[in-house]
């Protein structure tokens, strides 16, 4: 009864306008539900802007829930021309390569600015929440939420969330100096009252083939089974997800298991080494992203994440296989 109870109330405040919302704690992880939810549900079209480091990449966005179905298609305006058309998680990637369109299908699971899941309430154990002002971004006002790591293990962000509508129009990636690591922002946005969808198709490139690369294969896996044992995660993560890869080029299936905080995301691989096959080893960082490479019984092991280095290196230490 009880939960029934407090459900109810956490929808009638999702219903609620942001500006109606006190300070407080639980409102705020509220407005951050909120948000997450909103670029699913809500029909707009903008550009966003994309900073890390000295690299800045501006992409196009259109974004429908329509008939049930949630569709997106991003087209890129720096650099090389390139389309990604989004359906549910079902991702298409138009690349055009020199006389050829390559033609990819991926899965994905968080883009901007749909980069707030459903919050679990563990995360106010990784993460103190506050509100810590207000902006004006893509000629919208927003407020500022600020969520600051109670441990080494993760990052704090910065989420401007747009006061009317609830959308997240801006975020900031900050590492334990509190600077900026990377930034993704609106700089234009409107809210569209369409059900056209004649947007939904890729601009051919007259005289050009089109060439669909192969994909990969993806099966449930249990690695447990197979003798791997993941001791002992950082604080406040946990596995959401473990699949068996094949992937075109590899003579072996790859182990890919996924770890989460609820918010960061860690990726662990495990792969057979090829015959004579040099090992990779050691620690790279590209702005927000760490990279840490072991090897353990012909096996090479590979953990990827925008998460502090000493988040990548404790799970990839944890890793262990009884033969």
């Amino acid at each position: 009864m009880l939960r029934q109870v407090v459900r109810h109330v956490l929808v009638l405040l999702l219903l609620l306008p942001l500006s109606a919302l006190a300070a407080s704690e639980d409102d705020l992880w509220v407005v951050l539900e909120k948000a997450g939810q909103a670029a699913h549900k809500l029909n707009y079209k903008g550009i966003f802007v994309y900073q890390s480091g000295r690299n800045v990449s501006s992409m196009e966005i259109i974004h429908m829930n329509y008939a049930q179905g949630e569709y997106a298609r991003l087209v890129s305006l720096d650099g090389q021309p390139r389309e990604v058309f989004r359906q549910g998680n079902d991702v298409v990637i138009y690349n055009p390569r020199n006389e050829k369109v390559i033609i990819e299908r991926r899965r994905i699971q968080n883009s901007f600015p749909a980069l707030l899941p459903g919050l679990p309430e563990s995360l106010n154990a990784s993460y103190q929440v506050r509100k810590v002002g207000h902006e004006r971004v893509g000629g919208r006002d927003s407020i500022i939420i600020s969520l600051e790591p109670r441990d080494p293990y993760r990052y704090g962000y910065k989420f401007s969330v747009d006061r009317e509508f609830g959308l997240l129009l801006k975020s900031v990636m900050l590492n334990e100096h509190n600077e900026m690591i990377e930034q993704v922002a609106f700089s234009q946005l409107s809210l569209m009252n369409t059900q056209d969808m004649d947007w939904f198709r890729p601009e051919v490139s007259p005289g050009k083939t089109y060439e669909m690369q192969p994909e990969e294969t993806v099966t449930p896996a249990l690695l447990e089974g197979e003798g791997w044992v993941v001791a002992q995660l950082p604080p406040g993560f946990r596995k959401v997800e473990q699949v068996r890869r094949k992937v075109p080029g590899k003579s072996f299936p790859v182990h890919h298991l996924v770890f989460s905080d609820g918010l960061a995301s860690v990726s662990l691989f495990i792969e057979t080494l090829e015959k004579n096959a040099k090992p990779k080893l050691g620690l790279l960082a590209q702005g927000g992203t760490n990279v840490y490479a072991n090897a353990l019984d012909g096996y090479q092991i590979i953990v990827v994440g925008e998460v502090p280095e000493a988040t990548v290196r404790q799970i990839a230490n944890a890793v262990s296989f009884k033969k």
